[in-house]
């Protein structure tokens, strides 16, 4: 029975920091069904990790996505057109070393989106990137607010 109730609570605590009930997959579980493979990167001159999507992710790629998250800014605290979007809050994203690169997209909204501590769900389309590392691994494009 403990075994249950900690399982239990484990996949409720997943289900609370993607921004979703414990019942209802989102958005954000589906793309951290990813891999990574070493490749060489003439340019840098050393192995790098490139991700792999899985066909579940695969099948995102290009597709109306709608997801829910917090805002990373890039510069100051306004609104913001091009910024970082996360699952979760700034003190605990994928740049504080608290997750991993899968939990970020780089967002490109068609409206300034204002800064905010609380999360919001934004509607994109969505491109997979595992060519460019200067770029991350997941792309919003033609984004826009979804109000709640």
């Amino acid at each position: 029975m403990r075994t249950i109730c900690i399982a239990f609570i484990a996949v409720f605590a997943v289900g609370v920091l993607y921004g979703q009930d414990s019942t209802e997959e989102n958005v954000w579980q589906k793309l951290a069904r990813i891999t990574y493979t070493k490749q060489y990167d003439e340019l840098l001159g050393f192995k790098v990790d490139v991700p792999v999507f899985s066909d579940e992710v695969e099948s995102l790629d290009g597709e109306e996505i709608e997801v829910r998250g917090y805002v990373i800014p890039v510069e100051g605290y306004k609104s913001h057109t091009e910024f970082i979007f996360s699952a979760f809050p700034y003190n605990m994203c994928f740049f504080c070393g608290g997750a991993g690169p899968e939990t970020v997209m780089e967002v490109y909204a068609d409206e300034p989106i204002q800064y905010q501590t609380e999360a919001i769900t934004i509607r994109g389309t969505l491109e997979l990137n595992d060519a460019d590392i200067n770029q991350l691994m997941y792309i919003l494009r033609d984004v826009t607010l979804v109000e709640d």
